[in-house]
């Protein structure tokens, strides 16, 4: 089997890549994520994803690197991780009854030959109208500061929505498994 490598240290994206059954490395890009002056959410999180690939291929020059990079837009607004208590409150204050597009990029490097394949999945996030009370409820007991939209999918975060429209589940916690699975396979890594 060919080594892998998971060019991030976010024990999300560690997590949903342990679901494939793969053995790899995991080795932070340190890539600055700013976005460009009036680049899309798609350019952006394209870009990011290539730009961790091909940080860590540098320091694994004979691996399948896995870049990926996500953002929550709300409006025209990209939303952060927020850090702390009072930014997650007002940040789903804000999403309270809106709708929130994730836009999650994915990048396969061949760090020997320089070839990559990339893709991207797209994910909405119809929020319920909530009241402050459920939201700093919901902030205190899953303490989602490490994540954009301050929220997690995968916990107590659910009860915020009232639909998610996407084709992967996974793409919202980070790492869209259905496209990496297909762009693994083209380099002729088969999880099955």
């Amino acid at each position: 089997m060919t080594a892998i490598v998971l060019a991030s240290s976010s024990k999300y994206r560690r997590q949903l890549l342990e679901k494939l059954g793969l053995d790899f490395l995991s080795c932070s890009s340190d890539v600055d994520e700013s976005p460009h002056p009036d680049e899309s959410p798609e350019t952006l999180v394209s870009r990011l994803s290539i730009a961790k690939a091909a940080a860590v291929g540098k320091t694994y020059p004979n691996h399948l690197v896995i870049g990926s990079d996500q953002v929550a837009v709300l409006g025209q607004e990209i939303l952060g991780k927020p850090g702390r208590r009072d930014a997650a409150i007002q940040q789903l204050a804000k999403q309270s009854g809106r709708t929130v597009q994730f836009y999650t990029g994915i990048c396969v490097l061949n760090s020997a030959t320089g070839r990559y394949l990339t893709d991207l999945d797209i994910c909405s996030v119809h929020f319920k109208a909530l009241e402050s009370k459920q939201i700093q409820n919901y902030v205190d007991l899953d303490q989602p500061f490490d994540c954009a939209g301050s929220f997690k999918s995968e916990g107590l975060g659910i009860a915020l929505f009232s639909k998610i429209v996407g084709e992967d589940p996974n793409a919202l916690v980070g790492l869209p498994l259905i496209k990496l699975v297909a762009l693994l396979g083209q380099f002729g890594v088969h999880i099955l």
